[in-house]
């Protein structure tokens, strides 16, 4: 049974910095897409960070809103994908949801399409 489990939320001041964490049981995170969404009280879900890896190498992507503040980052060895948040805002507020194995991400389709197994989330608090 395939589990993620996010941790490392809370509640942090405009300008400050979190790390969430992301740690899989029952899935190997290697050679495959992953990604940080991210929804705030009457908002859609947005994916924010995406990450493949791959026999060519590493590819990231980020979405407008947080290019620049947010790195998305994986240790295989430990089976856990991180979040680095800098710089936050309070419109970054929101619950944020890992999220593993799309085989649309994998074929080019979307970083954020299709995938399969999500954290159950962690809320991220900014105060202004």
């Amino acid at each position: 049974q395939v589990q993620l489990v996010e941790s490392g939320g809370g509640s942090v001041q405009a300008g400050g910095s979190l790390r969430l964490s992301c740690a899989a049981s029952g899935y190997t995170f290697s050679r495959n897409c992953v990604a940080w969404f991210r929804q705030a009280p009457g908002k859609e879900r947005e994916g924010i960070a995406s990450h493949y890896s791959g026999t060519g190498g590493g590819y990231t992507y980020y979405a407008d809103s947080v290019k620049g503040r947010f790195t998305i980052s994986r240790d295989n060895g430990k089976n856990t994908v991180y979040l680095q948040m800098n710089a936050l805002k309070p419109e970054d507020t929101a619950v944020y949801y890992c999220a593993a194995e799309s085989r649309a991400c994998r074929a080019g389709g979307g970083w954020f399409a299709g995938y399969a197994y999500w954290g159950q989330g962690t809320q991220v608090t900014v105060s202004s």
